[in-house]
């Protein structure tokens, strides 16, 4: 299934790009695919414990499974003072 990726902040810079389109199995999860995108680009492996992940506009949980045709946005860790 195809999936729609939006890299923010850092990440993007890691990446190399704003967005990616990516095949997945049926089933993935948010874990599934972090775990797949820090193989895939691995200046990402400080980050990928702290990424924040929305799926269609909503925070998603690592256990979520990511539905056919969604949009999935990754945030880095965000500090502030």
């Amino acid at each position: 299934m195809k999936i729609k990726i939006l890299f923010f902040a850092t990440l993007r810079d890691y990446v190399g790009a704003k967005t990616i389109e990516l095949e997945i199995p049926a089933g993935t999860t948010v874990l599934g695919l972090k775990e797949s995108l820090v193989r895939s680009f691995p200046r990402m492996i400080p980050s990928q414990n702290f990424i924040l992940t929305a799926i269609n506009g909503e925070y998603a949980a690592d256990q979520q499974v990511i539905p056919q045709g969604s949009e999935i946005a990754l945030f880095p860790p965000v500090s502030g003072g």
